[in-house]
């Protein structure tokens, strides 16, 4: 059994994300899906992103945790409380057809948040692209 923490809030990410894990997953295996409110996000994204998992990522159990505030912080909250074996993330906004200053929307570069969870987790870390329009 192999149990992944998803932090998303699009449902790009999330698409993504199920693309990657699509061929690993087993009816053994466990997704937490964290979805983390934001004031500058639509909180609907994170709710389509939390059912974009909970259909596309069968045959594994899934189970998603809203959470509010800073996203980094309470993705490593939930990392702590859960003994996870891979953190899958994508880009924040996760929108292929709008690319920030920095590439961090069209997946060139990873956003804030991956940066800062990437060396600063104690489990492997997978940054999901997301697919070209």
């Amino acid at each position: 059994m192999t149990r992944y923490l998803l932090a998303t809030a699009s449902v790009h990410t999330t698409a993504a994300a199920a693309d990657y894990l699509g061929d690993r997953l087993t009816a053994d295996d466990e997704v937490v899906v964290v979805t983390v409110s934001e004031p500058d996000l639509d909180e609907r994204d994170a709710g389509d992103a939390a059912n974009v998992a909970r259909t596309r990522l069968l045959p594994a159990t899934v189970e998603v945790v809203e959470r509010e505030g800073e996203p980094v912080e309470e993705i490593r909250s939930v990392l702590a409380e859960r003994d996870t074996d891979v953190l899958v993330t994508g880009p924040r906004r996760g929108d292929p057809e709008e690319s920030g200053s920095d590439g961090s929307a069209d997946g060139a570069v990873p956003g804030s948040t991956v940066r800062a969870l990437l060396g600063a987790v104690d489990v492997p870390v997978v940054v999901v692209p997301l697919p070209e329009l």
